[in-house]
């Protein structure tokens, strides 16, 4: 079997690099029960059937490697990693759709090869994702969430959403729109221009507080609310663009089922299919500006300057890679917006009641301390449990200021004893 090169985990520092050969690997191609392809890869351990299986997703990102497969190998369980229909482009992710993915996924597990006991681990943003899932699965059909926030399909109360039974949440943020509203921009003021600027709401302007790295920056407390509330107000603004669009193509479906369109010119009906064919597609600049990144008296942790994103986000805050950069105006609704999406902890965690394990990175420079004590506080369970893992960064590498060996091998102890504890291997 190749081997990773040595710099594997630095430029991919979700994957496990090399695995023992003898794990059973098995790639499941699955269908969703509105016909939409997802894949996943079932690890199994060589010597044992296990009777649990853990499964980890994520809305965009390549899980097929997730460095905690070979511990739960190693343990005793099974894992399952699953890449839903929108791996590595959610420019038009609906988060509805994710869920008839995980319901294919958990469907697998259960139906097709029998497992007891399914554990959803949650990872970064597969926790917000999972938490959404089980709200919505444990809810009788006909109140289940019947249309994205930008309308149209799927209604989820047409389909069978399995239940798992244990839920892990591993640093992982409060939603994709929450996390990305903590991090817009409110300087921007044209949507169309990413250098159009109030200067008095730019935090990287040494005038409200920057400095440059490796300098601290600080920022006044008053001048942050504001900032805050002005990050807001974008996501209003930008929400509000969304929906005059999706009006639009609305507007265009409804013209072309009128009576006698048929009858209109060819010009005309060419101009009402296509409108209805080709949604707007928004652009959202500078998406990497959470004043936490530089100022490190914010959300006091072990965490040092920067983002998972960038080591510098104030120069990559300009960068064409970014949160969120590129979605239809469906997309932005349902994924990306901190005030319309459904896909947040606050709406679904608490309606979470199976057995819940929280877990934080004390360096992670994207989910806060407070955010992890939030999930946990969120939490529906009766048996929950929280732990932060000392010295971790948000992937689980050594990082941060108090940095001592390889936090893997000690996160994953917590996480395999919590769930023996719970279900048999």
């Amino acid at each position: 079997m190749p081997k990773a090169p040595t710099d594997y985990q630095t430029r991919y520092p979700i994957d496990f690099g090399d695995i023992d050969p003898a794990i059973q690997q098995t790639v499941v191609q699955l269908y969703g029960a509105d016909g939409a392809k997802s894949r996943g890869i079932l690890y199994m351990p060589s010597n044992h059937t296990p009777r649990t299986a853990v499964i980890m997703a994520h809305p965009r990102g390549d899980f097929f490697q997730h460095y905690s497969i070979p511990y739960w190998i190693e343990a005793g369980f099974a894992a399952f990693a699953q890449n839903t229909r929108y791996l590595n482009n959610d420019s038009m992710m609906l988060h509805e759709n994710l869920l008839i993915d995980l319901a294919a996924g958990i469907r697998f597990l259960r139906e097709e090869r029998g497992f007891e006991h399914i554990v959803m681990l949650g990872n970064s943003g597969g926790g917000s994702l999972f938490a959404y899932y089980d709200a919505e699965a444990r809810k009788p059909k006909g109140s289940r969430v019947a249309a994205p926030p930008g309308g149209g399909p799927p209604d989820l109360n047409s389909f069978e959403l399995p239940v798992a039974d244990g839920f892990i949440v591993l640093a992982a943020h409060l939603g994709q729109g929450k996390v990305l509203m903590g991090s817009l921009d409110p300087a921007v003021v044209d949507e169309h221009d990413p250098f159009a600027s109030d200067t008095a709401l730019d935090m990287y302007d040494e005038r409200n507080g920057f400095k440059s790295p490796p300098a601290e920056s600080r920022y006044d407390r008053e001048w942050l609310r504001i900032y805050r509330a002005s990050q807001r107000a974008r996501v209003t603004r930008i929400d509000a663009i969304a929906r005059c669009h999706v009006e639009e193509a609305r507007n265009a479906r409804a013209a072309s089922r009128m009576d006698g369109f048929a009858a209109h010119p060819a010009e005309y009906r060419n101009y009402i299919q296509r409108r209805m064919m080709a949604p707007r597609i928004m652009v959202v600049y500078r998406t990497l500006a959470n004043p936490n990144y530089h100022d490190l008296t914010l959300e006091p942790s072990e965490r040092v300057l920067g983002s998972i994103f960038a080591a510098r986000p104030d120069l990559f805050n300009y960068h064409a890679f970014g949160l969120g950069h590129l979605v239809t105006p469906e997309a932005w609704l349902s994924t990306w917006s901190g005030l319309s999406s459904y896909a947040y902890m606050e709406r679904n965690l608490p309606l979470v009641t199976i057995p819940t394990l929280v877990v934080g990175a004390n360096a992670d420079q994207d989910i806060f301390i407070s955010d992890v004590r939030a999930e946990f506080e969120l939490s529906g369970a009766s048996d929950k449990r929280l732990e932060f893992i000392e010295g971790a960064d948000h992937f689980m590498r050594a990082g941060g200021t108090k940095t001592k060996n390889d936090p893997r091998p000690r996160l994953m102890k917590v996480l395999t004893e919590w769930t023996r504890e719970r279900f048999t291997p």
